[in-house]
């Protein structure tokens, strides 16, 4: 009987092997835990993202007026300042700030999940494809990445916002198809630099096919960088999506976007200032979230940052 066979079967000496390799894996993740949780921001962006997520889950069983998110009208309480009744005080129809700020909170969740993603479907295959494969198809998908990645993805978003009509659902399609150049960039270099790797080689030397060596060998070793990556866009695609409501090509009244409420509120300024100020605090908290836990992921995920 071989050594694989003998660590397939329970009780014999592949199980305490096993074993130990779980403990060694969960020694692991409690020293990565120990590491993250003594910075002190990385912390606190966990604790940002979590409040956020915890806002966006429950939101619609915690405001006290759900039906000022969907256009209501109370013209007797307009422009009525922050009080016992209404926390951040109300709009210039009368509906409560607080209301539309907390089930906003949803919405952006659901941008920056939707426009990450899809920059991740795109951007990973392709990086992929460009950094194993190599060749003319390589050069080709890195080509097409360094002309996108050459204009601002505001601005190309902007283009194609314009081309498909003002809307939250035509913004985030816009803002998806100009998001994947970066992932595209990331993972072509990983892949380069992971295929040099003498697993890599010998693998192939091995007679191991392509797809195989890049499941089990190119892919998982270059999350890494994806996951960090991921979790500063998450930040970056809400404000990108607050932008485009914020200049009339996004969310349209009487959506409760943080952007588009920013927009109206603007025309109160200064008297008036509760309307666009709670919005722009949560959009500046929520990104400030995102961009720190980053920056505690990459710390604890890449060994070069570790170890300086």
């Amino acid at each position: 009987m071989n050594a694989r066979a003998i660590d397939r079967q329970p009780g014999v000496a592949g199980a305490p092997g096993a074993l130990g390799d779980l403990g060694s894996h969960v020694g692991i993740l409690q020293k990565m835990v120990r590491v993250f949780m003594r910075s002190v921001s990385s912390v606190a962006g966990l604790v940002l993202v979590a409040l956020f997520l915890v806002l966006a889950a429950v939101g619609p069983w915690i405001v006290p007026y759900p039906e000022d998110a969907r256009g209501a009208v109370h013209l007797e309480r307009k422009l009525q300042a922050p009080g016992p009744a209404h926390w951040f005080g109300t709009d210039e129809v009368g509906n409560d700030v607080y209301t539309r700020v907390v089930l906003g909170a949803r919405i952006s969740l659901w941008i920056g999940l939707v426009i990450t993603l899809g920059g991740m479907a795109i951007g990973v295959p392709l990086g992929v494809i460009a950094g194993y494969a190599g060749g003319a198809l390589g050069e080709a998908i890195m080509r097409v990445t360094d002309m996108f990645l050459s204009v601002p993805s505001l601005v190309l978003a902007l283009a194609v916002v314009g081309a498909l009509g003002p809307g939250i659902l035509n913004a985030v399609i816009a803002i998806s198809l100009v998001w994947w150049p970066g992932y595209v960039r990331l993972v072509q270099g990983k892949t380069l630099a992971l295929t040099q790797e003498v697993y890599v080689e010998a693998a192939r030397a091995m007679g191991t096919g392509r797809i195989r060596i890049v499941f089990r060998h190119v892919l998982p070793n270059a999350l890494s960088p994806v996951i960090v990556k991921a979790s500063m866009d998450m930040g970056t695609a809400i404000l990108t999506a607050a932008s485009l409501g914020f200049i009339g090509l996004g969310a349209q009244p009487p959506y409760p976007e943080w952007g588009a409420m920013i927009s109206i509120g603007r025309n109160y300024l200064p008297t008036w200032w509760w309307y666009s100020a709670f919005p722009g605090l949560f959009i500046y908290l929520t990104v400030l979230g995102f961009n720190l836990l980053g920056d505690g992921l990459r710390d604890l995920l890449d060994p070069k940052s570790r170890a300086t």
